[in-house]
Parts: structure tokens; C-alpha cells; sequence
């Protein structure tokens, strides 16, 4: 008894290819691109950061020019708001010691020669 076997053989021109690599798809930029973004914007801000110091730098001269300009008029006023308060004591004190013979307003109460500045 003869019994025919049919081998089962690969198909004609042979199986596909295995594909084992990993198919991921593409997730941004590079390496390069990234540290190439980071540099520009670091240098960006260092140039900003620059500028803002330059700008600091002329608004505290103007702010000091302005001071120095501005002295001698708020000693002047500082003076004239001293002398007017002197004399509106000298004038409180003359009302005040009106009754008094012989009392001088702003004068000096230590009479003593030892006591007197030099």
C-alpha cells in the first residue's frame, strides 16, 4: 500500500520578513534642536537682563542728579520752616512771660559766666 504524502513546503519566493525593530513614531525635536532652543533663549534673557541693568543703572543717575539739584532748595526750605518756628516760640514766649519785669524772649536763663559756652 503505497501512501502519498504531500510535504508541506514553504510557499514559492519564500516567507516575509520577521519584523522585530520597534515601529515608535516620531516624538519632536532632536537633541540639537532642544539644546539649540535652550541657547537662544538663555541668551535671550541674558540680553534683556543687560538691558534692564542698563536702564536701572540710568534711571539711578537721573534719580541722583535730581537729588543733587533738589538740596539746596530743601535746606533753604528746612531754614525758612526753622526760622519761623523760632519765632513763633519767641512770640509764645512773650505772651507767656508778659507779666514778668525783665524777662528778654530767647535769651538765655543761665546768666553765669561759668555756665556759657565758649
Amino acid at each position: 500500500m503505497s501512501v502519498n504524502y504531500r510535504q508541506d513546503l514553504p510557499p514559492a519566493g519564500g516567507f516575509e520578513a520577521v519584523k522585530y525593530k520597534r515601529n515608535l513614531p516620531f516624538r519632536g525635536p532632536g537633541a540639537l534642536a532642544i539644546l539649540a532652543g535652550v541657547t537662544a533663549f538663555c541668551s535671550f534673557g541674558i540680553y534683556r537682563v543687560g538691558m534692564g541693568n542698563i536702564e536701572r543703572r540710568e534711571l539711578k543717575r537721573e534719580s541722583t542728579w535730581a537729588r543733587i539739584h533738589l538740596v539746596p532748595l530743601l535746606l533753604a526750605e528746612g531754614d525758612r520752616a526753622a526760622y519761623q518756628d523760632g519765632q513763633r516760640a519767641a512770640a509764645v514766649e512773650a505772651d507767656i512771660m508778659k507779666d514778668v519785669k525783665g524777662w528778654v524772649p530767647r535769651q538765655s536763663v543761665y546768666n553765669n559766666p561759668r555756665y556759657r559756652e565758649l
